[in-house]
């Protein structure tokens, strides 16, 4: 049954192509005069794209400058498709007129049903089929190529811009770590050491007679101590290697002064630097919803899709998030580190959604 849903789809596609071969074929002869024009660039970009389609083929970074080559290179391959189908129809047409003329006692063509004749027919229809249905698969997979062939980025300048990618990863993963270690030491010098500080001072004026201040030494420990935890977990929460990634994102909801839903849904374990930009993602997503968008519910979402690990933080705040605040563009740097795609949609108003895809195969 999958075979002859596939085989449909090929002879629907192949007949999709014939037809659109005649409208490219006549567009690259009406505009060919005219193909500076911009009106005529964004039409062939439009045939090109459905023909991508259609092809189920995607090139989001094809090249502009081919798509005019493109359309008339393959207009032939598509006329030549129409030819396939065309010996298709007429050749089952042939054989359902053969069929029901013997089926009735009548001969065909003068000829009536023997079984030399019989055995003959079935071994030319075999190969028939045969032929016709490699010519459609032949057709497709030409067009396929010359897609790539002709669309697809130049291999070199495909190298160059990913050595550029690499680069510009390298210096912002760098540039992410010093930031977080200023971030840290912002954190221990004004809120622990601070502490620790009134600590010292409470505990020299109880020493000089003042008992009744022990119990504000005790509090001022509690509370650094608390201070401290929390800075050890923006370093690194060590719940995640023992625990997983969903518990450790349960003290993410624990910790978080709003409500935090938190819904992981993962097959396995991913590999821990993906599990480690995951947590860093929702984490500091979390905080920007609560410190920036003033939200009042945030929901974490961890899911996988195919050979990603999908990472979706919605919140109920006021929206206009900036991509190319510090926190956000550490996260963006943190998961294109990993060749992943990181998203920030944050309308002025809200809801803010922050999506992380991290490949994890």
């Amino acid at each position: 049954m999958r075979s002859v849903f596939n085989g449909l789809k090929l002879v629907g596609a192949v007949t999709a192509g014939a037809v659109t071969a005649l409208v490219g074929l006549l567009f690259v002869l009406l505009a060919a005069p005219f193909a500076g024009r911009p009106a005529v660039r964004r039409a062939a970009g439009w045939l090109t794209r459905l023909e991508l389609w259609r092809l189920r083929l995607d090139l989001p970074d094809r090249r502009a400058d081919g798509e005019p080559r493109f359309l008339a290179a393959r207009a032939p391959v598509g006329l030549l498709g129409g030819l396939v189908l065309l010996v298709l129809v007429v050749g089952a047409g042939t054989a359902i007129r053969l069929g029901w003329a013997w089926s009735r006692g009548e001969p065909f063509d003068g000829m009536a049903p023997t079984l030399p004749l019989l055995a003959y027919i079935l071994v030319v229809g075999a190969v028939a089929a045969f032929l016709v249905l490699s010519g459609l698969v032949g057709v497709e997979t030409l067009e396929r190529r010359l897609a790539l062939r002709l669309l697809a980025p130049d291999p070199a300048e495909a190298l160059r811009r990913r050595i550029t990618e690499l680069t510009e990863s390298r210096a912002g993963v760098v540039a992410a770590v010093d930031a977080e270690r200023r971030r840290i030491e912002r954190d221990l010098h004004d809120g622990v050491q601070q502490r620790l500080v009134a600590l010292s001072m409470l505990a020299g004026r109880a020493r000089r007679g003042r008992p009744e201040l022990l119990a504000d030494l005790h509090e001022q420990a509690r509370q650094a101590l608390i201070e401290l935890r929390e800075v050890a977990w923006r370093v690194y929460p060590s719940g995640l290697d023992a625990h997983g990634l969903a518990e450790a994102l349960a003290g993410v909801a624990e910790r978080a002064p709003v409500p935090v839903t938190v819904a992981c849904d993962l097959p396995e374990r991913p590999p821990p630097p993906v599990e480690t930009a995951a947590y860093f993602v929702a984490g500091e997503a979390v905080t920007n919803a609560v410190k920036h968008a003033a939200a009042t519910l945030v929901a974490i979402e961890v899911r996988q899709e195919g050979t990603m690990v999908v990472v979706r933080v919605q919140d109920d705040g006021a929206g206009g998030a900036d991509p190319a605040g510090g926190g956000l563009t550490g996260l963006a740097r943190r998961v294109a580190a990993l060749d992943g795609r990181f998203t920030v949609t944050s309308p002025p108003g809200g809801p803010t959604l922050i999506e992380a895809e991290l490949p994890c195969g």
